[in-house]
């Protein structure tokens, strides 16, 4: 999956590493030939509880948690954006 993180300004900032875990439940207004596509699906699924609850979207569940973990369990890649992102709010101070 290819996911895209917003810009976000680190001013003074601690990051950190976090685990999350999401688990919801709805009902879903939509034609039958997208559950085919699973990336597709999942992409309109978060388009639709991002823009909220309509006549299309029923929300029935929602739990979440998130725990910081330690940076060491994190990919290779990871660890090297969290020293990016370490070093540039150094270098702004």
């Amino acid at each position: 999956m290819n996911s895209k993180a917003l810009p976000r300004q680190v001013n003074n900032a601690e990051v950190g590493v976090y685990e999350c875990e999401i688990h919801l439940k709805f009902r879903l207004v939509e034609e039958k030939s997208l559950f085919g596509d699973r990336d597709q699906l999942l992409q309109v699924l978060l388009e639709a509880l991002a823009e909220g609850s309509d006549d299309f979207l029923e929300m029935l569940q929602a739990s979440v948690k998130a725990h910081e973990s330690s940076e060491f369990k994190a990919s290779p890649q990871m660890r090297r954006q969290l020293m990016r992102l370490r070093n540039s709010a150094d270098t702004c101070q």
